[in-house]
């Protein structure tokens, strides 16, 4: 029997984490891990004691056709980053790993080309997340360093350029 690898262990654990998300479009989950301690988890909610879009039975952003990664303000939940680094001590994050898993809530199929949204890229380089590992397939990912997204300052913009 061939054991299975840390990284994808721990996809695996936010892959189950996941399964807590409320959003009706697509739910993610996510681990923070340092020294191979799991830090915090964290999944696509709403804030606590609000209502969630599976129990309104519907979500805006749905509803109005709005393309994904786009605005997050008519969204009720919390991504499960942020939920995650809220969850945690910024001392405990430092050089941590944090790893993201997505699901589309219809096909229940990995949310191809999942990436944190920009909001959630600012939390993670403030938190001293050093690097993010996404799941791509049940047995593939691809790690992203904070690093790279500091260096390219560019790639955290929103519609207006900042």
């Amino acid at each position: 029997m061939e054991r299975r690898d840390k990284d994808n262990y721990y996809l695996d654990i936010a892959e189950t984490v996941l399964e807590r998300g409320t959003c009706l479009r697509r739910n993610y989950g996510s681990i923070i891990v340092k020294h191979d301690e799991i830090i915090s988890t964290g999944y696509t909610g709403a804030p606590r004691g609000r209502r969630n879009c599976i129990d309104i039975g519907v979500c805006k952003r749905q509803e109005l056709n709005i393309k994904r990664g786009t605005h997050y303000e008519l969204c009720r939940s919390i991504h499960s980053e942020a939920n995650a680094i809220i969850s945690a001590s910024r001392r405990d994050m430092i050089a941590s790993t944090l790893y993201l898993v997505g699901k589309d809530c219809k096909n229940k199929e990995l949310v191809e080309s999942a990436n944190s949204c920009d909001m959630c890229k600012r939390l993670i380089i403030n938190s001293g997340i050093e690097r993010i590992i996404i799941r791509i397939t049940k047995d593939t990912y691809k790690v992203i360093y904070t690093s790279e997204w500091v260096k390219d300052d560019d790639s955290i913009t929103n519609e207006f350029g900042y």
